[in-house]
């Protein structure tokens, strides 16, 4: 098993492409830290597939984009684990409309838990990577942030601002072990998109060259490939998962 002794925390695993990534983790051997901030049922529910697959799997509550809170959680997910090797950044949220009608609370909701959170979490944890001289950090970003939509500026620009950031963080890390990179999914078979209106589904499945929506399992494979020493000569990169969608 790739990951086998490897410890990680994935943001925002409750559901989607989180919860897809800490079962792919889990898969290959690592013990996993789940992150979410309310839905506890389903968060108990990933726990307990993980540890079905006989790995540790620990809740972590927190709300990624308030950083006492999440320096709290990182603390308690240390004091369990002893070390963090693995940090998937994954927990995001929307909140959609023309930026005619997008007030300063939908604008700062969305930056707070999608770029914020990002910050907040790789804070709390970076200083205990450069002291074992050992790190994989993978944010999840989005298509959207590489070509921008419609009613979505707030999470375009929270997604491309997390892509500048990991070419940042892998530039000064590189040199203490550290890698980090990002995962840009297109149209996922998710919540989100099961809550686009079929006719929109159809649109968008016709600007897809592969024709179809990709699966959250995709993504989490994706991700054990970058963390796991396959990727090891990989850091500042954002791998794109959308079908050919942009190209």
């Amino acid at each position: 098993m790739k990951l086998k002794g490897r410890t990680a925390l994935v943001t925002g695993a409750s559901r989607g492409i989180g919860r897809a990534i800490a079962l792919a983790l889990a898969e290959e051997g690592a013990d996993v830290a789940v992150n979410y901030v309310s839905s506890e049922g389903p968060a108990k529910e990933i726990a307990e597939q993980i540890q079905k697959l006989g790995r540790r799997a620990i809740l972590a509550r927190a709300d990624v984009g308030d950083f006492p809170d999440t320096f709290r959680m990182a603390q308690e997910v240390l004091k369990e684990f002893g070390h963090l090797d693995i940090l998937i950044n994954n927990a995001g949220v929307t909140s959609d409309m023309t930026f005619v009608k997008m007030d300063h609370a939908s604008w700062r909701k969305v930056l707070a838990v999608n770029l914020d959170g990002v910050f907040n979490c790789t804070k709390a944890f970076i200083d205990q990577m450069i002291r074992q001289n050992y790190g994989r950090v993978v944010n999840i970003t989005s298509v959207i942030g590489q070509i921008g939509n419609f009613g979505q500026a707030n999470y375009a620009a929270s997604k491309a601002g997390v892509a500048a950031f990991t070419k940042s963080l892998a530039k000064e890390l590189a040199g203490k072990g550290i890698r980090v990179n990002a995962v840009a999914p297109g149209f996922i078979e998710t919540e989100m998109v099961a809550a686009i209106p079929e006719k929109v589904q159809h649109r968008l499945l016709d600007q897809i060259p592969l024709k179809r929506f990709g699966r959250a399992e995709e993504v989490g494979r994706a991700v054990v490939y970058l963390v796991s020493s396959d990727g090891d000569y990989i850091t500042g990169a954002e791998l794109s998962i959308n079908g050919g969608l942009l190209m």
